[in-house]
């Protein structure tokens, strides 16, 4: 690109009319040529050229912090459990998966961002009490041991309704 600019003299500069052509995708904040008069300033693309920002990574950050605010009304205990939930959830995600059904891949994100928020929140807790990394760990070690394994809320809720259809089916 800089190869098209020719060479020349301080008092002549050019440009092909390629290099003057707004470049929509790019980020490019621009370049500054001056020549013998300090007063004349040549700006190549510049910051009106950029695209306009979307309002998605708006409302993004909103529901980011309205997500964060709920974690925080909860205790930690609550919190726990939610790890947990989320954590079978992802498992049955592997699950499907693995089994090539159908899955929604944006879930996968979507649930370890999730338990990522918790896991933050209890943390900033610990460190608002004075606990130090390696005595957390330590406290972490024994949560995750003393976890009971349990089938994730999904799995009751399909199991729940599989026992119901079969209740239907005695029925009718």
């Amino acid at each position: 690109m800089l190869g098209a600019i020719s060479i020349a003299p301080p008092s002549t500069v050019t440009f092909p009319a390629k290099l003057l052509s707004p470049i929509p995708k790019s980020s490019f904040n621009g370049l500054r040529f001056q020549r013998a008069c300090p007063n004349t300033v040549v700006r190549l693309p510049t910051a009106s050229f950029r695209r306009p920002c979307s309002s998605s990574s708006v409302v993004m950050m909103a529901k980011r912090e309205e997500e964060m605010k709920e974690i925080r009304t909860k205790t930690t205990e609550e919190i726990n459990e939610e790890v947990v939930e989320l954590k079978g959830e992802l498992f049955m995600l592997r699950l499907q998966k693995s089994a090539r059904n159908e899955f929604t891949s944006s879930e996968f994100r979507r649930m370890r961002k999730r338990i990522a928020r918790l896991l933050t929140v209890k943390r900033e807790r610990e460190i608002d009490e004075g606990i130090g990394k390696r005595l957390s760990r330590k406290f972490d070690r024994q949560w995750k041991r003393s976890i009971v394994v349990r089938p994730p809320p999904s799995l009751i809720k399909l199991q729940e309704e599989e026992a119901a259809a079969e209740a239907a089916e005695k029925a009718a």
